[in-house]
């Protein structure tokens, strides 16, 4: 029988900085709060830590991060790419680190001031990533512009209506408004707010769009058997799954036989594969949500309902608490913090601490997304 990743491994710790749209301190020293909170969490000396996992798009190293810290030997490093689309795989990379014993206390990090940083697509004198060669020249210079290209697809072939991606939008603002640590507490969206508001690239309006957030988020994860001495609850990595579809083309997948069906599709099925239960069993989800758009094309792929369903499904308060599927119970990136997706893995870990500022009664099991529109990778989480 082969080996899984299956609750051999948990995460211990959790910790983030303040999110702002303009914070003093520099990347480094945001990771290296963030880090030291989540060790602090778990109840573990930074000497413990041998092992690191990270985006590509960081701008700290692990060098840097583990002298600055205070870690011993790292026995164990690596950074995953694309984005958003790293968030859940930098957990699953140091599961997976864990579990095969390459390493005994892993964390994973991300730091980023993109509120008050450059944008990654001003520099025009760079040569064009081959994605880029096809869309830039054409008017697509933004993630924005591309994704406004699926949501309209979307739109066309399903009859989706912006009040669909309204009630994305207003899910998230509603559990941001419970959590004190969100950019968006205590500011409430209105449908005439939404509507009113200002184009950023049609039809995706101001409120369909992530926030420009400064901060910083990590984890801590440990084997299962050294998590029970661990200072929190542990929350266990059942499973996880990273996910690049055969001739996937960026977010406007171009070249696939079918452009909706996108990354979220090939790792839902690996992650479902190495899972003791579907999604009929998953009582929280926290969605990668830098567009209100990603939000019914990743209930349709990780298979909540059917292909075209995933509008439809945002009706009747099914997004949020009481509903079918609570969803970005913090707020997510649309309304708490953008800091490409790993908010999203530390509040699924306060739901199963039962933690959270808008707790889902006796929630047991969480699914985390990644970036859905690039390879991307999920988490399931259990307590």
């Amino acid at each position: 029988m082969a080996a899984t990743l299956k609750d051999a491994t948990a995460i211990v710790g959790i910790g983030q900085t303040p999110f702002a749209k303009q914070l003093p301190a520099s990347e480094k020293s945001l990771a290296c709060r963030a880090i030291v909170a989540a060790l602090d969490d778990a109840g573990i000396r930074p000497s413990e830590v041998d092992a690191f996992a990270s985006y590509t798009m960081e701008e700290t190293d692990e060098v840097e991060i583990a002298k600055a810290i205070g870690a011993g030997d790292v026995t164990f490093f690596s950074q995953v790419g694309y984005g958003g689309g790293g968030s859940c795989a930098t957990i699953a990379h140091l599961a997976l680190a864990v579990a095969t014993g390459q390493a005994t206390v892993g964390v994973a990090w991300r730091s980023r001031k993109r509120g008050s940083g450059p944008r990654p697509w001003r520099n025009t004198r760079t040569q064009l990533p081959t994605p880029g060669q096809w869309t830039r020249p054409y008017g697509l210079l933004r993630p924005a512009d591309e994704i406004a290209m699926l949501a309209r697809r979307y739109m066309h072939e399903y009859g989706a209506t912006r009040d669909h991606l309204f009630n994305v939008a207003l899910t998230c603002r509603n559990r941001a408004n419970q959590n004190p640590a969100a950019m968006m507490y205590e500011r409430p969206l209105t449908r005439e707010m939404y509507m009113g508001s200002r184009w950023i690239s049609e039809p995706l309006c101001l409120f369909d769009n992530c926030l420009e957030t400064d901060g910083a988020l990590a984890c801590v994860v440990v084997s299962a058997q050294r998590a029970r001495d661990c200072r929190r609850r542990p929350v266990y990595v059942h499973a996880a799954a990273q996910g690049l579809p055969a001739q996937h083309h960026g977010m406007v997948n171009y070249w696939n036989d079918d452009p909706l069906i996108g990354p979220s599709w090939t790792a839902a099925r690996h992650l479902w594969k190495n899972a003791d239960f579907g999604p009929q069993h998953v009582d929280v989800a926290q969605i990668y949500d830098a567009f209100t758009a990603l939000i019914p094309l990743s209930l349709e792929g990780y298979g909540f309902c059917g292909r075209g369903e995933g509008a439809a499904f945002s009706e009747g308060g099914a997004l949020e608490i009481g509903g079918r599927l609570p969803i970005n119970t913090a707020g997510g990136g649309l309304s708490e913090a953008y800091v490409h997706g790993f908010n999203l893995i530390n509040e699924g870990v306060r739901q199963l601490r039962g933690s959270s500022t808008a707790q889902v009664p006796d929630a047991t099991t969480c699914l985390v997304t990644a970036g859905e529109g690039v390879p991307t990778s999920a988490l399931l989480l259990r307590s």
